[in-house]
């Protein structure tokens, strides 16, 4: 819609300053001619915006003018409520500025929609973390976050799984990551990834550093989330399972325990669906498949339907006695 056009170009020149036509036709999906015609339509509407011709040009809006949120519709104010997490906030320091920010927010907006706000707060509430995941203390999240925001180089003393568990290291914090409720702090120079409560020790430094200009954060976590997978799924198993394993597995090995949950046809005659998952290595399926007991039957690797069977004989003899 036009009228909503109109407040995005308003709103992107007062946070990004000046900015050409052709710029604001690209961030808006539009064609230069419509820029020209949305700014005419804007100085009609007594909005004090000017534009500069030459390589260095561009439309600003003059010096102190601000807009209240009058452009906002019901779904946009609601968005940004709901993401308003509290409790990674308050972890960074940010608790009480939220709670300020949130509270000019809502009265800015007019009544109807404050009124969808509050209802919509009273009935979701976000705890991103597992029901299982520990609340553990994250001491130098602070100071870590406070390097990332300032360029600040670190020095940390670091807890690790293999040996040497503790080492220490020299860090440019390019930025912070939270993934189901666990910090994460992408350094370089390489760039690597640390958990930040694995951090022991942190020293701040003068030093100054910059993030390089082809990092990007957001596509940094998206490929190490899939190297990650890739380097957790070592092998395959192929099992025979109840469709109540089925979708027991379906979180932790999609697709494929996916499609056999999904599929009646392959059925057997004990109403079991054969089909192969990825593992991530002997030990950690034998510990999997145990919690589902008779619901799955593994039928290769040999080696953990051996360790299985196993483990099944010892526990039959342990409750026989």
């Amino acid at each position: 819609m036009k009228s909503s056009r109109l407040v995005s170009i308003l709103l992107l020149l007062q946070t990004r300053g000046r900015m050409t036509a052709a710029q604001l036709a690209e961030e808006l999906e539009v064609s230069v001619r419509t820029v020209y015609r949305d700014v005419d339509a804007l100085h009609a509407a007594g909005v004090p915006l000017y534009g500069d011709a030459g390589h260095a040009g561009g439309y600003q809006v003059l010096a102190g003018y601000r807009t209240k949120l009058t452009g906002l519709n019901t779904g946009e104010a609601e968005a940004l409520f709901l993401s308003g997490i509290p409790g990674p906030a308050a972890e960074l320091g940010l608790g009480s500025v939220l709670a300020a920010a949130q509270l000019k927010l809502r009265a800015e907006l007019p009544a109807e929609l404050r009124g969808h706000v509050d209802r919509m707060q009273s009935r979701f509430h976000l705890d991103a973390p597992g029901w299982y995941a520990e609340d553990t203390p994250v001491p130098f999240l602070q100071e870590v976050a406070d390097a990332v925001w300032n360029g600040r180089v670190i020095d940390v003393r670091y807890r690790r799984w293999k040996e040497p568990t503790e080492v220490d290291r020299r860090l440019e914090p390019y930025g912070l990551v939270l993934k189901a409720g666990r910090w994460y702090v992408v350094a370089g120079p390489w760039p690597r990834t640390f958990r930040v409560d694995q951090i022991l020790a942190l020293t701040q430094r003068g030093e100054e550093f910059s993030v390089p200009a082809e990092f990007d954060l957001a596509a940094y976590w998206q490929q190490y989330q899939a190297d990650f997978r890739a380097r957790l799924q070592r092998g395959d198993a192929v099992v025979r399972l109840t469709r109540r394993a089925a979708e027991a597995l379906s979180v932790a090995w999609e697709p494929a325990a996916d499609s056999a949950a999904d599929s009646d046809a392959d059925s057997d005659a004990d109403g079991r669906t054969t089909a192969t998952v990825p593992i991530e290595s002997v030990d950690h399926a034998h510990g999997e498949f145990l919690k589902l007991g008779a619901e799955i039957e593994v039928i290769a690797p040999a080696e953990l339907r051996d360790r299985l069977a196993g483990t099944a004989a010892r526990l039959a003899a342990l409750y026989a006695s």
